[in-house]
């Protein structure tokens, strides 16, 4: 079968200087699968530039000055798939289990940090911020911080204006949508936007979880889901000995479903779902 004729010449050298450029900026490993989905991303930039074809778009990003377009590189290649609530039982075990639990552990200095390591477009740490205003004390003066991270810029600015298609939030529950969602009118009918006491709780920064960085303070949860399948084996250890490193004696970590910590530590135990507790 004839491969249909593409707008812009892409040929498998160009193909592995890419996926490296990728792996060295990311750590995300790209299999050889990946060909047209590469070439389907990026022609776009191919386009924008006016450029000749890939070749002269690899020359490009071989400029060391470049870095803009490493990043709109970046930004194109990663995947951000999420949804309000994804993984529901992991905000169901955070409300009735472990709110509860560090209500009494930290009652001393009332403060809670919570890491969204791979936040994508903000549905992630918007759920986690509606999952704790409805089950911390209303008058408890909590210092409650939700940390929202991830290497893509565009998706950032996304999350951080907390503004969805109303069909993004169709599998929400309608209590909790009237309670925390606000519709869009005129312009913005068929929008919702967060409220502002959902909105404060999130502060969002880009972060490149391969390169150096250390929180300022041990974090009580860090939640990053599905984003350790994207790497290599020695790459996951060291994130998983990192995040280890900045939780807090007995703190909790959250992986995506189809992710394990089997083989990588052993400084974390299994107590649940895909659910891991830091040794103290």
């Amino acid at each position: 079968m004839q491969r249909r004729s593409r707008e812009f010449a892409f040929t498998r050298r160009d193909f592995d200087f890419l996926r490296k450029v990728s792996n060295t900026r990311t750590g995300i490993v790209v299999s050889d699968d990946k060909f047209d989905m590469f070439y389907s991303r990026l022609s776009r930039r191919v386009r924008v530039l006016g450029l000749k074809d890939f070749s002269e778009y690899c020359d490009l990003l071989s400029n060391e000055t470049e870095e803009r377009e490493v990043l709109e590189l970046v930004n194109a290649l990663t995947t951000n798939l999420t949804a309000f609530f994804r993984e529901n039982h992991h905000f169901d075990y955070l409300t009735r289990t472990l709110v509860p639990e560090f209500l009494q552990r930290n009652r001393q200095y009332r403060r809670l940090r919570i890491w969204s390591s791979g936040c994508s477009t903000g549905e992630e740490p918007y759920s986690l911020a509606i999952a704790l205003q409805e089950s911390l004390p209303e008058t408890g003066g909590w210092d409650v911080r939700i940390l929202a991270t991830d290497i893509d810029s565009a998706v950032l600015s996304k999350a951080a204006e907390a503004v969805y298609p109303a069909e993004r939030v169709a599998g929400v529950e309608q209590g909790r949508l009237r309670r925390w969602f606000q519709r869009g009118r005129g312009a913005r009918s068929g929008m919702v936007r967060l409220k502002p006491e959902i909105r404060s709780l999130v502060e969002f920064y880009q972060l490149n979880l391969i390169q150096e960085w250390a929180m300022s303070e041990p974090m009580d949860f860090i939640f990053c889901r599905n984003v350790m399948i994207y790497f290599d084996k020695k790459t996951r250890v060291k994130l998983v000995e990192r995040y280890a490193n900045n939780l807090c004696d007995g703190g909790y970590l959250f992986i995506g479903h189809s992710e394990s910590l089997f083989n990588l530590t052993d400084r974390f135990e299994l107590i649940g779902n895909t659910i891991y507790r830091k040794r103290g």
